[in-house]
């Protein structure tokens, strides 16, 4: 009993927490990238070509600390490229574009995974969101 105990331990549960654990954590950051978007999606910037350094940091203050959002960019138009003064025309739709970092810890499953590319830290994942403001 106590081997198959053990069996069961080390190849079924551990790494199934680990999937568990990788899986909440993706979803929780998902979610928070969505609240962010929510939370400002009706504050819109002045001037999308030169948005103001008080109001990006204004916008990214409301973001769950849990899970900072490393950049705020705007988008414009329907070829979703940055902002400028020949693409920001008001009846082109504009879109907030923002990432977050979440670091996975598996107990088990670490090369299984931490394959994100990264050299620093392979089990570092960045995940993007967009959001049509106008």
């Amino acid at each position: 009993m106590p081997i198959i105990f053990l069996f069961l331990m080390m190849v079924v549960l551990l790494p199934l927490a680990d999937l568990a654990l990788a899986g909440f954590q993706y979803v929780s950051a998902y979610a928070a990238l969505r609240a962010f978007g929510q939370s400002i999606q009706y504050s819109t910037p002045p001037d999308v070509t030169n948005a103001s350094s008080s109001w990006v940091t204004t916008a990214i203050a409301k973001a769950d600390p849990r899970f900072p959002i490393n950049s705020l960019q705007f988008m414009c138009g329907d070829t979703y490229v940055a902002c400028n003064s020949t693409n920001s025309d008001p009846s082109k739709p504009k879109y907030y574009y923002y990432s977050t970092t979440i670091t996975l810890t598996p107990m088990v499953l670490r090369t299984a995974l931490c394959n994100s590319g990264s050299t620093s830290n392979p089990c570092a994942f960045t995940l993007y969101y967009s959001e049509r403001f106008q």
